[in-house]
């Protein structure tokens, strides 16, 4: 395992090997192992660890740039210190690295109001197989001169380059905030509140939703709908009087609520570890679509429910795909997006990429023609 200590010799590693012909497997920290399609094997390893540090933080500007092996804890930690944040909400952070987050395009309950990391990268740079840094946008909020080439990263799972720098917009933490947990006895009832929040004033940064073996691991036997408000001391109250009339609601604040939305957010990692053969599909949906499709899951779901991506959580991999096999005939877009190694190796794991896979395809052999970089990382079909 080559561990380059800088972005230069990164790129070099890179160049040395592409010119040799030799294949490559490109990781960060590898928390994300079973997500996606496996690496096949290759001629040489390296990893971004050593790719430490904030280069250029500018609190007033609210901006900031890392080296892509900064941890995610450390990360958030430093901006902690100056009440800001990115509010990604990754899976698997307690490990995870920043270019790892950003090439497995990951993200969670915030989604709803700040985006994906397409919303909140401002500039990367990353190293080719030619042995060259390309940097892409730069240090400003706004930057629309020319070909976003980050964007093409973002997501790739380290196919096409290795991200060495990440650039992010920040954003200030709020005032307040308070969580809410509302039960309900029906899918039905849970998605008719759901559109209710949906249409009103208040609009809270995270509307997730538990069916009720998911809700299991948080002391409940019900349909949940967890709701995370964020603004000033006035807002907040409001959102508290305007939940107050769902029975049996329960409110959290300060490290309680904390303590909820990481184990919403953790929900993934921590079903993996308890289900050796255990499998995660990812459905992406419109909001009207989404209540069909919580209900299609036969084990644990959790939903954006703001957003439309709908998890189902399988204890076997096989029964993954035999859903994802179905869902086809439905308007979601589905994916295996965990699976065991072998599993992974024998699943179709994606089977409806979509149109615009001819494009992704060309945009592969552009940066790395001789498909020589994480063979098979993109759902085994790169």
């Amino acid at each position: 395992m080559l561990a380059p200590s800088n972005s230069a010799e990164l790129a070099e590693a890179l160049r040395d090997a592409a010119a040799a012909g030799r294949s490559i497997a490109l990781a960060g920290n590898s928390t994300k192992r079973l997500m996606a399609g496996p690496v096949e094997p290759a001629d040489v390893a390296l990893t971004t660890l050593s790719l430490r540090g904030v280069l250029q933080y500018e609190p007033r500007d609210l901006t900031i740039s890392v080296a892509a092996g900064l941890s995610w804890r450390e990360f958030t930690s430093v901006l902690a210190e100056n009440r800001q944040m990115v509010p990604l909400d990754p899976p698997f952070a307690g490990g995870a690295t920043v270019g790892g987050v950003i090439s497995a395009n990951c993200s969670g309950p915030r989604r709803r109001l700040y985006g994906t990391a397409r919303d909140l990268v401002i500039g990367m740079q990353f190293a080719t197989l030619e042995g060259k840094l390309v940097k892409s946008g730069g240090m400003v909020v706004k930057n629309v001169a020319g070909l976003d080439m980050a964007k093409l990263m973002i997501g790739s799972f380290g196919t096409l380059a290795a991200i060495t720098v990440v650039n992010f917009k920040l954003q200030p933490m709020p005032e307040v905030e308070r969580s809410f947990l509302l039960p309900f006895d029906s899918l039905a009832a849970a998605i008719a509140a759901r559109n209710v929040i949906l249409t009103g004033q208040l609009q809270p940064a995270a509307i997730d939703l538990l069916n009720p073996l998911a809700a299991r691991t948080l002391g409940h036997s019900t349909w949940l709908l967890a709701l995370r408000a964020a603004g000033n001391r006035a807002a907040v109250q409001r959102y508290e009087s305007e939940f107050s009339h769902f029975a049996d609601a329960q409110a959290f604040e300060e490290e309680h609520q904390l303590t909820l939305w990481r184990h919403v957010e953790n929900f993934t990692p921590r079903f993996l570890a308890a289900q050796e053969d255990g499998a995660v599909v990812r459905a992406s949906c419109t909001l009207k679509d989404s209540e069909a499709v919580m209900q299609s899951f036969p084990g644990p779901a959790v939903a954006r429910a703001g957003s439309g991506v709908c998890y189902g959580y399988f204890e076997q991999a096989q029964a993954a795909a035999d859903w994802l096999s179905g869902a086809q005939r439905s308007a979601c877009k589905a994916v295996v997006e965990f699976a065991p190694e072998g599993s992974r190796r024998t699943l179709d794991l994606w089977p409806s990429p979509g149109g615009d896979f001819e494009i992704m395809k060309r945009v592969k052999h552009l940066f790395d023609p001789g498909n020589l970089l994480n063979r098979g990382r993109l759902y085994r079909l790169i």
